[in-house]
């Protein structure tokens, strides 16, 4: 009897309580997109990278400057890289703050696939809306340039738009990954303004000092803004180096919030 009545339990209690990763991706993004959060960083995003291009774009053409078109478009991801990562940060933090936390780790106990998930959606709104954002700052910048967007010499244009893309996708999985491993607001937040920006700041302070300290100041290019700038750079050719720099400041921050997961209770 105890046999038998504990066999179907088994059985049946697992598959009622797990999702598909369709539903689990459905669910996902629902939960990120009813997020007032969501919308208003990437109401701010919109606005910072339009008003600034257009900003550069207007100051260019009163001083008879020749800025490629491109650089025009994506100067302003140094500050909206921020945003990004913040992004990514309080999308994962939130749940955590509210307990919803509880119930997705309930209804999909495979905490790899909601890590995976989350990160999936947060990642696709963010290059979708850095897609819509670089289509309007070239239409509005474009009466201003001497010059268009030259769409035939794909290394000054298609390439280093596409990283710049890629690039805001990567810094709101770097929010995501220490998201989910401080589990803090504040914390992660932190965490994620001083890896973008305080941390390069701090290494430039050393082209000051003498000769012995020119190895910090070399090494800021293994940070990810400074890798992204590479990527993003017009006519760059060198771009394995930073390619994989930017992948490991995304995989590090999602391996180890993974970790955490994994090995502690929500």
């Amino acid at each position: 009897m105890t046999t038998l009545a504990a066999g179907p339990r088994r059985s049946t209690h697992t598959p009622a309580h797990r999702l598909t990763f369709a539903h689990l991706l459905r669910s996902e993004a629902v939960k990120v997109l009813s997020l007032r959060s969501t919308w208003w960083s990437l109401g701010v995003t919109a606005a910072m990278s339009v008003g600034m291009s257009l900003l550069i774009a207007l100051a260019t053409s009163d001083t008879g400057g020749a800025m490629a078109p491109t650089n025009v478009i994506l100067a302003p991801t140094q500050f909206t890289m921020l945003v990004a990562g913040i992004l990514g940060a309080i999308v994962v933090t939130g749940e955590y703050s509210t307990g919803m936390i509880r119930s997705t780790l309930t209804a999909e106990p495979r905490r790899g696939a909601v890590l995976l998930a989350k990160a999936m959606v947060v990642a696709a709104t963010m290059m979708v809306t850095t897609v819509v954002i670089y289509a309007v700052a070239m239409a509005v910048t474009a009466p201003m340039m001497q010059a268009p967007v030259d769409w035939a010499t794909p290394a000054d244009s298609v390439v280093p738009l596409g990283f710049g893309v890629l690039s805001m996708a990567c810094f709101t999985l770097m929010g995501v990954g220490f998201g989910f491993l401080l589990r803090s607001g504040a914390g992660a937040i932190a965490v994620t303004v001083g890896v973008l920006f305080v941390l390069p700041i701090v290494l430039s302070l050393f082209s000051i000092a003498g000769p012995e300290w020119m190895w910090i100041v070399e090494s800021a290019k293994y940070l990810p803004v400074n890798a992204a700038g590479a990527l993003t750079q017009p006519g760059a050719q060198d771009l394995l180096e930073p390619a994989l720099t930017l992948a490991g400041w995304v995989v590090g921050p999602l391996a180890l919030g993974w970790i955490a997961l994994r090995t502690r209770d929500a």
